[in-house]
């Protein structure tokens, strides 16, 4: 199965920080932006190993929230 995400990332310190924008928490870095490619793909598979895909036991509703900050 093919999946699409976005890689949001930044230089620090000379090296790639990256992370994956729909999957919270999975980061990681790399000295070139190559670097960086394959070791966050690395993490995303450590991340789905670790905790296995969540399929709801129903749908999944949405709704509005607003926060005042």
């Amino acid at each position: 199965m093919e999946r699409k995400f976005t890689l949001e990332y930044w230089i620090d310190d000379g090296w790639y920080v990256g992370r994956i924008r729909e999957v919270p928490g999975v980061f990681s870095q790399g000295p070139t932006l190559g670097d960086l490619e394959d070791n966050i793909v690395d993490a995303y598979k450590m991340v789905l190993s670790e905790e296995g895909e969540y399929t709801p036991s129903s749908e999944i509703q949405r709704k509005e929230l607003t926060l005042q900050l």
